[in-house]
């Protein structure tokens, strides 16, 4: 992508890749992807915010493209991940005094989340797609865990119940092919969350093409499949087997809310959107509640998952509208 510096940035116990251009007379704006994409899949808002005048700064966090994968489960909590990224924060501004703005998607979003939550001395503003709040725990002990909770709505071809046993997802995807993998991921627009049976029907037959729709090129495809082909997919999902884990972790922080301006954007065909009780979080009272300066929520209609790259400039619109109000 012309004009994007690539850097490597110490994080924690590894090196982290970043993508950067732009100057910073407008601020620096932290991009932080979901799975499976990478920090490609900011490209378009990663050229629009530097040519407004703002730094665009997007990692791929660790187990992702070029950044760092370490072999053990336990180094993928969220705090490891906040931990990289506060490490970002510190090699792309120019004081500890500088704070930035954060845009997060689907677990980047997530993270996003536990990043304005333990480190709002970082953070000017964030905006954030397809994850709402309450994807962190609000009880310190539950009667049912978050996800034996997803586990007993939804069953066990879930993605994320799925995603838990170490090596399974892996040599599926690996008997699948890298590069459906990734055309089937990208193009799922069903508001109902990833199934993957383990009768491998998601894929579809093996010999069957997936068609691209009109934001995702082959050239896109090309490049994730390049480096998931490298990395492989373990240091990916290893976040999602951390769900309970930072759940304990986050504990002396339960019931605190988040204090940053903040702005959130989901499709209306998004599956998150269509969890149970998700809609009525959203668009209720008890978001505002748990995000004081939280603005009024955007649903974005006939937008799925992909939200950032299938509407990218409604989406750098909507960035731009919110942090020109700082």
């Amino acid at each position: 992508m012309e004009g994007v510096e690539h850097r490597t940035v110490r994080g924690i116990g590894g090196d982290i890749h970043v993508a950067v251009k732009g100057t910073e007379s407008g601020g620096v704006v932290l991009l932080l992807h979901g799975l499976p994409d990478l920090w490609y899949s900011w490209r378009h808002q990663i050229s629009g915010l530097a040519a407004l005048g703002f730094r665009a700064v997007a990692p791929d966090l660790r187990g992702y493209g070029d950044s760092f994968a370490p072999p053990e489960i336990s180094s993928y909590t969220a705090f490891h991940i906040v931990g990289d990224l506060v490490a970002v924060i510190s090699a792309v501004t120019a004081s500890d005094d500088e704070k930035i703005f954060v845009v997060g998607h689907a677990w980047g979003a997530l993270m996003a989340w536990y990043l304005c939550l333990v480190r709002p001395d970082k953070i000017k503003g964030l905006i954030n797609l397809g994850v709402p709040f309450n994807f962190l725990p609000k009880d310190p002990s539950p009667a049912v865990k978050p996800l034996d909770g997803l586990r007993a709505f939804y069953g066990d071809d879930l993605y994320v119940c799925r995603f838990q046993e170490p090596g399974d997802i892996e040599k599926e995807f690996a008997e699948v092919g890298t590069e459906r993998v990734m055309r089937r991921f990208l193009t799922y627009r069903t508001p109902w969350p990833f199934m993957i049976p383990k009768d491998k029907s998601f894929w579809g037959p093996l010999d069957s093409p997936i068609p691209l729709p009109s934001w995702l090129s082959e050239e896109d495809v090309q490049y994730y499949v390049s480096k998931f082909e490298k990395t492989g997919f373990s240091g990916a999902v290893n976040s999602y087997r951390n769900f309970s884990r930072n759940d304990e972790l986050l504990g002396p922080w339960l019931g605190l809310k988040i204090t940053v301006p903040t702005k959130f954007i989901i499709g209306d065909l998004d599956h998150v959107y269509h969890m149970p009780g998700m809609k009525e979080y959203i668009n209720g009272p008890k978001f505002k509640e748990d995000v004081p300066l939280l603005e009024p929520p955007v649903v974005m209609e006939g937008v799925a998952h992909w939200i950032n790259q299938e509407k990218p400039d409604e989406i750098l619109q909507h960035i731009c509208d919110f942090i020109n109000k700082f």
